[in-house]
């Protein structure tokens, strides 16, 4: 049985310790001892194999007052959010006595590359033509408040600072005490937000993202990469090479949620470039102190000379002349940027709004240290700058917008019915795609000034004229969801033409559902076809793969197969146009929305599906988990980087045809027994909300978006957010394996049991998906699912429970023998333990939750107590297990 590290057991044991204090200072001693009487009464609980919850735990929860309850789900919530700074931090810990499982070198990929036969030149070829972007979105799976993740970071810092053996006994105390003060400032802060962030509040959380971590990390990570790339190949990443891109949804997506506006948009850009120069501002103060030297290029000395007036700057130093006069643009552009924030016009004298605006001078100052021989002073902090202005631009985050393909359809159909030209909405395909691509040639305007629409219409045109403010830099895709059809790209395409974007923005359509995954190909097979798209696209190509709603619509099972065949149907149709396909994965956290590390996800990809492009949401809470800490950052950016390359450089092997066949029988069965119970079982619904906190869910103020695309409606109009964060709360983890158990079951006894070992050995896509099923059950819990029915669940709807119950513990069963094994995780021990830690701290959490469930569906009047402390059950549960949505 593999144990804590020592190192990580000793941080979790003194910001246990810490919280202890903390709490007895403030509920007294006896308060402590209560909980503590509940930690152990759980531990022993767990002690007991099968069976229900023990008496004792769940009298001591039930016995507690509304007062008490809410203190205790508080210290059981802030002891597993500390346990995670802790265990987030030792995976990037300075001193390691092991190497992190799962993280390659970049030394050792690039000696393994060459022993496959690669030569410098493939390698570089590659590195040229890279292309991985990760897209921050503010899904609302994000339970922490950010006042809590800031104290966080900075407690993950003092850890950092006290794993020194170097440390003065002074030192050591003096970091003790800074710790205890930010544990009690934790203690004492709310932990639940009262009111829902605004999309412009959850942009500016991203930007902190950057500011506070990739702004650190990325020139950190570029370095590492650089050495290697040397050390083995004895060449050096150009200046410019990035790798990595980022992009935001966070004030543009506004599928579905009516509070993302165009006003949103237009504010969000502003303080995008707002916050970048800022940060530019910074780095070029740093480089004002650094670059004294009076020797440089013919080149530099003669831009000094044409600016040493206008900056009154001693010409004698000329990287200084040209630094200055960079701060003073940089400045004007801060300025600006509030203005059009805030919707007030503003001066654009000296503001930049090029790229190469801002890349020039520090490209004339680096290239000029270079002429002169200060190659250590030109690959110090100036680089650093450099590859952060190549990576973020004077935008920071390119901001990518949603909307759904009927809105467009919607504006169509208005403005044709009031130009008396019929009813776009009737057409059928092609009627419409002969209208669009019509008018799309036209140079006459389609929309006239006095065209009256509704108020959703006139919301669509009004995005798309923000959109037709921004330079091209600034924006990234136009994604449209429930996309299906060539003229949902087309619509869109024409819209933005007609509001004055000059740019070809990247149109993307998004395939979500199993029906649409099937029609992907052919639908962009149509588009291609067309000659006047293939002009507007460049030969360039980017379709969206949607996992969340369609492992909602179809199971995971089957959701997994549809998509990796849409993207090999993809691959194909791209390579017999000639163009140059981007998959973007719209992956969520959790295994039930297309999560689970990243490397094994990539690698598991069809062959050619990766080749050197790969675009990813990185949702809620997993951007920090991700992202949060720059050495955490650091190596997440290693892990993508090193997968994509090889992905491309070595793909993984083409099925076998009889092993496509098992998978295309597995599914079948998958499929039917999936809709069998969610879309078909007469009680299915009403025990889903009555069994989990489905209802309680839309009282956590999580993030911008509601929790239904539309009011009323049963599973299908739930987002898959709270549908997978409901069964995730109860520990039945139903999306992510419902109708996997009969599919499997289906084949054991039989000779097809032969091929699906021989698909899980040697096929990366079966072997991941395995995996991750392995993930899901072992963090679900029959006993604490059992106690939610028991409490909650009327007699009528028990049988299903019941059921539900059987088909996990059979899906556990089909685990163990995919992987010939007794129990599950037995290969990865180190997950297993850090599950088992956390039980004495979930578990009370859940008895509580469903406690304050039945009090609070009992009431007749709504007790602030029983709420807050449900809401922190919520959070508690979410950070325990480290998945939400």
């Amino acid at each position: 049985m593999t144990e804590l590290h020592p190192m990580l057991r000793e941080n979790v044991r003194l910001l246990g310790e810490l919280l202890g204090r903390n709490i007895s200072e403030y509920l007294g001693e006896s308060f402590v001892t209560k909980i503590e009487g509940i930690r152990k009464a759980a531990k022993k609980d767990r002690a007991v194999a099968g069976g229900d919850a023990s008496p004792e735990l769940v009298g001591m929860l039930a016995d507690l007052s509304d007062d008490e309850i809410v203190e205790v789900a508080r210290a059981f919530n802030q002891f597993l959010n500390l346990a995670n700074i802790a265990e987030q931090y030792h995976s990037v810990r300075r001193h390691r006595d092991d190497v992190e499982e799962g993280v390659e070198s970049f030394a050792d990929l690039l000696e393994r590359l060459a022993q496959q036969g690669k030569t410098v030149n493939e390698v570089l070829q590659l590195l040229q033509e890279m292309s991985i972007e990760f897209v921050l979105t503010a899904h609302p799976t994000e339970v922490t408040r950010r006042t809590l993740i800031m104290k966080y970071d900075e407690i993950a810092g003092l850890l950092a600072r006290r794993d020194h053996k170097d440390l003065t006994p002074e030192e050591q105390s003096e970091i003790t005490e800074a710790l205890n003060r930010l544990v009690c400032e934790a203690w004492h802060t709310d932990e639940i937000r009262r009111e829902r962030p605004t999309a412009v509040d959850e942009a500016r959380w991203g930007f902190a993202v950057v500011e506070n971590s990739l702004w650190q990390a990325l020139p950190r990570f570029l370095r590492e990469f650089d050495e290697a790339l040397f050390q083995r190949f004895g060449v050096h990443l150009p200046p410019q090479a990035t790798l990595v891109n980022f992009a935001s949804w966070m004030g543009g997506d506004r599928d579905g949620n009516p509070n993302v506006t165009a006003n949103t948009t237009r504010e969000v850009l502003g303080l995008s470039r707002w916050m970048a120069a800022d940060l530019y501002l910074r780095d070029v103060r740093t480089l004002l102190n650094q670059l004294s030297m009076w020797e440089c290029s013919d080149e530099l000395r003669q831009a000094a000379a044409s600016l040493a007036d206008s900056t009154q700057r001693n010409p004698g130093e000329p990287y200084r002349v040209v630094l200055s006069h960079l701060r003073h643009r940089l400045q004007a552009t801060r300025d600006w940027a509030a203005m059009v924030a805030n919707g007030e016009s503003a001066d654009t004298t000296h503001v930049l709004f090029d790229n190469a605006e801002l890349l020039q001078p520090l490209r004339l100052c680096y290239d000029s240290l270079l002429q002169v021989g200060l190659h250590t002073v030109a690959n110090g902090a100036l680089l650093d700058t450099l590859r952060r202005a190549n990576c973020f631009g004077l935008e920071l985050l390119k901001l990518d917008i949603r909307q759904d393909s009927e809105r467009h359809a919607r504006v169509l159909a208005e403005l044709t019915r009031y130009l008396g030209l019929g009813d776009y909405e009737a057409w059928n395909e092609s009627e419409r795609q002969a209208f669009l691509l019509k008018e799309l040639a036209s140079k006459r305007p389609l929309i006239p000034h006095d065209f009256e629409c509704s108020e959703d219409s006139a919301e669509v045109l009004a995005t798309c004229r923000v959109l037709s403010q921004q330079s091209g830099s600034a924006l990234g895709a136009y994604v449209i969801s429930m996309a299906g059809f060539p003229s949902d790209v087309l619509a869109v395409i024409l819209l933005l033409k007609e509001c004055g974007v000059r740019h070809p923005m990247r149109v993307v359509p998004l395939f979500e559902t199993l029906d649409d995954l099937s029609r992907a190909a052919d639908t962009i097979k149509q588009l291609l076809a067309l000659p006047w798209y293939r002009g507007y696209c460049q030969n360039q190509q980017e379709v969206m793969i949607g996992y969340s709603d369609s492992a909602k619509d179809a199971g995971q099972l089957a959701a997994a197969w549809a998509q990796y065949q849409a993207q090999e149907a993809l691959v194909e149709t791209a390579q017999e146009f000639g163009v140059k396909l981007t998959l973007f994965h719209g992956r969520g956290g959790t295994v039930g929305r297309g999560g689970g590390p990243a490397n094994r996800a990539i690698l598991s990809q069809p062959p050619g599906s990766v080749n050197g492009a790969f675009r990813i949401t990185e949702q809620g809470e997993m951007i920090r988990f991700k992202f949060g800490l720059p050495g955490v950052a650091q190596n997440s950016m290693k892990l993508y980087l090193n997968a994509v390359i090889e992905a491309s450089l070595l793909p993984p092997p083409k099925p076998q045809q009889h092993w496509r066949d098992l998978m295309q029988r597995l599914t079948s069965v998958s499929l039917a027994s999936y809709r069998q119970v969610v879309r078909e079982h007469p009680d299915f619904v009403e025990y889903f909300r009555t069994v989990t906190p489905e209802q309680e869910l839309g009282k956590l103020a999580l993030g911008s978006r509601p929790a239904r695309r539309r009011a009323g409606g049963g599973v299908e109009s739930l987002r898959a957010i709270p549908w997978i964060f409901a069964w995730t709360q109860i520990r039945l983890m139903l999306p992510a394996w419902l109708g996997s158990d009969e599919a499997f079951a289906s084949v054991f006894g039989t000779s097809d049991e032969a091929v699906l070992q021989e698909m899980r050995q040697q096929w990366p896509f079966f072997r991941t998906h395995v995996d991750m099923l392995e993930m899901v059950v072992a963090k679900g819990d029959l006993r604490i699912a059992r106690y939610y029915d028991q409490v909650l669940v009327p007699e009528q709807l028990k049988p299903l429970g019941k059921l539900l119950r059987e088909r996990f513990r059979n899906t556990v069963a089909c685990v163990n023998r995919l992987k010939q094994q007794q129990a599950v995780l037995e290969s990865n021990p180190r997950f297993a333990s850090s599950l088992r830690v956390r039980e004495p701290y979930t578990d009370p959490l859940h008895y509580l939750q469903a406690e304050l469930m039945r009090r609070d569906r009992q009431s007749e009047g709504a007790c602030e107590k029983v709420e807050q402390a449900l809401k922190v059950t919520m959070a508690g549960i979410a950070a325990g297990i480290r998945n939400t949505g």
